[in-house]
């Protein structure tokens, strides 16, 4: 007969297993949304941008977006997850701290528990029943996957070494900075500025950071502006379908519980995104007789952030216009307007992030201003007269609140952004040589993404012979 085991005294606990406050079900949909975020970023857009980009780019731009997803985390738990959700310091900063020790971890989560709404203190009605490690870990799938969306905007040609250096720099000092000041406490929050799952903290951040960085990093080589086809569609479309089903806990987690607004939330992220995907098909169609397959992820893609700022905030015949609005505008920026302005013409933003995270986000941000509906409002952000314009009362200041907020991430953003890549610039080249470039990921790396020859192994020298021919057309 086995003996029965013995606990050490040393390692005995008066810490319960199940706690009391503790909510099975509500942790187990917070953590299982947060695996669905984190997804979105490893291997989501991993696979999506290795799938989208010129053949030579494959594997830098899939590391890229795996050293930031890991990259992030040490940031996080160090410092930047109580600069987001922690203590005020200034109205827009919050105090750093550490978020590693059980005393933190394991106890039940908190939010930013109140608002200062005409003098008085009205508190939020998120009011989370699982330990705080849920949350830290939530929160952090958001801020990998901002910094890899802008990630997309600097594909082909930004050095990976500055890359590395970026990434904890952007996290500290911008991404933490619209995450306290909307989310956390901050003066957006306390002015009621509506983002429900980060329409502004996460897409128009990534989006106006981005193409600040695409103008400080320089473009791509001529050729591969000029051609750059995708080098595994196929691949890509995967990456975009994780990406998709991913934002199922992107928005659906952010009522932070297992709850009617919960269902609400995925259900109009999936009503938005279906009907974006079909509305930028048919521009496709109806303008160059073609449905594109990368339009298609790209609409996919509008929608789903144009929905986020407001998916447990409006009811769903608002979702489907929307959809419509984020199939038609981004599209519009994208295929019209960037070929006609010298500024977006200028400026190389690989995979046009601007138009579909910047834009889309912002579009979002603002139609939620207008059709946020109060008594969705209320099961998320107990704020007295929240509501959208559509709904009369003072709604139609929320519309103009919610172009403030954009216009502050926008700023802080451009701002912080220069600054971070003008600061590492003394130290690191932004760009790759120009001999580099031509090259791409075997110069990077010291390794391919296809060993298409059988071997995969190519010398450096090959390049010079293949770099004469490129001038009489020959395609890296």
């Amino acid at each position: 007969m086995a003996a029965a085991s013995v606990v050490p005294v040393a390692y005995q606990t008066s810490l319960p297993t199940v706690p009391d406050w503790l909510n099975k079900g509500d942790n187990t949909w917070q953590m299982i949304s947060a695996a669905l975020v984190a997804m979105q970023g490893m291997p989501g857009l991993v696979i999506l941008y290795a799938g989208l980009v010129k053949k030579k780019w494959a594997l830098n731009s899939a590391f890229m977006a795996l050293y930031a997803f890991a990259a992030v985390m040490p940031c996080w738990v160090l410092w930047a997850y109580k600069m987001s959700f922690g203590h005020r310091l200034l109205p827009f900063w919050g105090k750093a701290g550490l978020a590693v020790s059980q005393d933190f971890l394991i106890p039940r989560a908190t939010l930013p528990s109140t608002r200062y709404v005409n003098g008085d203190f009205i508190a939020q009605a998120a009011s989370p029943l699982y330990p705080m490690a849920t949350m830290v870990f939530f929160q952090f799938a958001f801020a990998a996957v901002t910094v890899i969306l802008l990630a997309g905007s600097v594909l082909g040609r930004m050095s990976i070494k500055a890359w590395m250096a970026f990434v904890p720099l952007w996290i500290t000092f911008a991404y933490s900075i619209g995450a306290f000041s909307i989310w956390g406490g901050g003066f957006l929050f306390q002015w009621g500025i509506m983002d429900y799952s980060g329409g502004y903290v996460v897409h128009l951040a990534s989006g106006a950071a981005g193409f600040t960085a695409a103008y400080w990093v320089g473009p791509r080589l001529q050729v591969d502006r000029e051609q750059f086809p995708p080098n595994n569609l196929l691949l890509a479309l995967a990456g975009a379908g994780i990406l998709w089903m991913g934002w199922t806990g992107f928005n659906g987690g952010d009522p932070f519980a297992a709850n009617v607004d919960s269902s609400l939330a995925v259900l109009n992220t999936h009503i938005c995104a279906t009907t974006s995907l079909l509305v930028w098909t048919f521009w496709d169609t109806f303008f160059f007789k073609k449905p594109s397959v990368i339009g298609a992820i790209q609409g996919m893609i509008t929608g789903l952030v144009c929905i986020t700022p407001g998916a447990g905030l409006v009811q769903g015949w608002a979702a489907l216009i929307m959809g419509i609005a984020s199939g038609s505008v981004p599209w519009y920026t994208m295929m019209c307007l960037s070929r006609k302005l010298p500024f977006l013409q200028k400026i190389d933003d690989t995979l046009g992030v601007f138009h579909t995270h910047a834009v889309a986000g912002t579009l979002g941000g603002a139609l939620t201003g207008l059709f946020a509906h109060p008594d969705l409002s209320a099961l998320f952000i107990v704020v007295p007269n929240s509501r959208g314009a559509f709904y009369g009362g003072r709604g139609g200041v929320q519309f103009l609140k919610q172009l403030v907020g954009a216009s502050f991430i926008i700023g802080w953003n451009v701002i912080v952004t220069s600054i971070i890549l003008l600061v590492i610039s003394k130290f690191i080249p932004l760009r790759m040589s120009e001999e580099d470039l031509i090259i791409g990921d075997d110069a990077a790396h010291g390794e391919e993404a296809y060993a298409l020859a059988g071997q995969g192994a190519r010398e450096k020298s090959t390049y010079n012979n293949m770099q004469l021919q490129n001038a009489s057309g020959f395609e890296l």
